[in-house]
Formats: structure tokens, C-alpha cells, sequence
């Protein structure tokens, strides 16, 4: 029986370029080169975790990962090549073939994957900014081979195509630095003390400890509304995320219901005066008994 097995394997499957290639070799090849792999991968997440143990940035440590994946998979793919004698010269047809299957059929492919080396070399996205895409917002967790990774707001996972943040639009609020101005707008009666009401915003954006105090706050008296004296407490806040954003603004609007209740100032809503010209008939009209 083990005699069997073994002529089975020595049996010569084809031979090229003077070199016999038997059961035994095809088989052997594949699992080599799948044991080889997985210790590529294992020390490639050596590296990433020794780089970000040194206090490097998320990107740079995918870079170091991907360019060191990429070294590993052509050094095995000439070795591989190398041993069973195969020259590159064989692949010359093969290498037409599928050049010509990408010019036709993996436009978007290729472009995304060189949209991805593009923002991993120049860093206009990185690992934690958060973007606004669209009308998506959130916190970019990965950038792949072929798309980024975005954690929206609400949970949800976004996977954006790699060039279409290139070619496209995106408000990165973290790109420079943390730091985004916003402001709250409120609307007082009108015959409210406006010196009173910007002294009372401004208590408050002085008293809410995530409003930065570098770049100053200030209270803008916006405009006269339809119904209200409209004021904007303008801020700067550090933007990690919206939800950040959103919990700060809905601190100040607190604040402010509770300054105006302390004083008495009364938040306007929308109202209207007419004026009739004319005589006006008020008739009531009596139910039966």
C-alpha cells in the first residue's frame, strides 16, 4: 500500500523547461508557500504592534505592515519560481493577457488600490480623523487595499472606495488639529437687556470646561428676528467626533435655560401680530336646549 502511495506521488505530472514536476511536488509547493505565508503574517503583526508600542502613528505602522507584506510576497513568489526553474519568461503571455483584462475590466480595482498607497504615503486621511463624507459623518478606522473604513456616528460601519476620497470632497475636521468652532443660537423676547443676555452666554461658555478658551468665545448679536432677539455663542471645542460636538452644544443650551430662568429672560417663540382694518363682527352662536 505505502509502495502505491509512493509511486503515485513520483508519477510525473508534466515537465518543463528539463524539470519533471511530479504529484509529490505539486503538493508540497502549495503547502510550503502556505506555511511560509502564515509566518509572514505573524511577524508582520510583530512589527505593527512593536511600532505602535514605540508611540507611532496608526499610519505610519499600516505603511511599514503593507510595505513588508507586499517585500514578503514577491520574494516568495521568485523564490518559489526559482526552485521549480521556471523562468519569467513564461509568463510573458500570461502577463499580456491579464494587462490586457485589467485595462478592460479592473479600471476601479487598480484605481482604488492606488488611491489607497496614495493616502497612506500622503496622509490626507488618517486612522482616527474624523471625516464628513457626503452625508455620512464618523471616525476613519482602517484604510484597506481597496477601501477605507469609516464608524459612523451611530455604529454603523462605511466602507468608502478609496478614490472617491481622493477625487471627491471630504471636510477632514481632525486634519491639521482636533479644534472646530461652532456656536449655539438662541432667540430672547424682544425688550430683553441684550447686554444682560451676551453677560449671561458668556457665564456659561466660561463655566462648560470643554469649551477651549484658546482660540476666545464670543457672543454675537446675529440679528432681529421675526419674533426674537437672535444671539449666537460662538466656541471652539476639540471635534474628536460629532457626538463630542452635539454633548457640548446640549451642555451650553442648558446652561443658558438656566442663567435666563435666573434672571427671568424669556426664550422667544415664533409669534405674529395682524391688524385688521375695518370693522370685525364677533357673532356667538347659541346651542340648543
Amino acid at each position: 500500500m505505502l509502495k502505491q502511495i509512493t509511486e503515485s506521488l513520483d508519477t510525473v505530472i508534466f515537465s518543463y523547461g528539463g524539470s519533471a514536476f511530479t504529484l509529490a511536488t505539486l503538493i508540497q509547493i502549495p503547502l510550503i508557500i502556505a506555511g511560509v505565508w502564515l509566518v509572514v503574517r505573524y511577524i508582520g503583526r510583530l512589527i505593527h504592534r512593536r511600532i505602535i508600542q514605540k508611540r507611532m502613528g496608526p499610519d505610519a505602522a499600516l505603511l511599514f505592515k503593507r510595505i513588508y507584506l507586499v517585500l514578503c510576497i514577491i520574494i516568495i513568489i521568485f523564490t518559489t519560481l526559482e526552485v521549480l526553474n521556471i523562468p519569467l519568461t513564461a509568463f510573458a503571455f500570461v502577463s499580456g493577457a491579464v494587462a490586457i483584462g485589467v485595462g478592460f475590466g479592473a479600471q476601479n480595482i487598480i484605481n482604488n488600490f492606488i488611491s489607497g498607497w496614495i493616502l497612506i504615503g500622503e496622509r490626507p486621511i488618517r486612522i482616527g480623523d474624523f471625516l464628513e463624507v457626503g452625508d455620512a459623518k464618523g471616525v476613519v478606522e482602517t484604510i484597506n487595499t481597496r477601501s477605507t473604513r469609516i464608524r459612523r456616528n451611530d455604529g454603523v460601519h462605511l466602507l468608502v472606495p478609496n478614490s472617491q476620497l481622493l477625487e471627491n470632497t471630504v471636510t477632514n475636521w481632525t486634519l491639521i488639529d482636533t479644534m472646530a468652532r461652532t456656536y449655539v443660537r438662541v432667540g430672547v423676547a424682544y425688550g430683553s437687556d441684550v447686554n444682560l443676555i451676551a453677560q449671561l452666554i458668556t457665564e456659561v461658555l466660561e463655566e462648560v470646561p470643554t469649551v477651549l478658551n484658546n482660540p476666545p468665545h464670543s457672543v454675537i448679536f446675529e440679528d432681529f428676528g421675526d419674533s426674537a432677539l437672535i444671539f449666537d455663542a460662538v466656541f471652539w471645542v476639540n471635534a474628536e467626533a460629532e457626538s463630542n460636538v452635539r454633548k457640548i452644544k446640549s451642555d451650553i443650551r442648558f446652561g443658558i435655560c438656566e442663567k435666563f430662568a435666573e434672571h427671568d429672560v424669556v426664550i422667544s417663540f415664533p409669534q405674529r401680530d395682524v391688524h385688521i382694518d375695518g370693522e370685525l363682527h364677533i357673532r356667538q352662536q347659541k346651542s340648543p336646549n
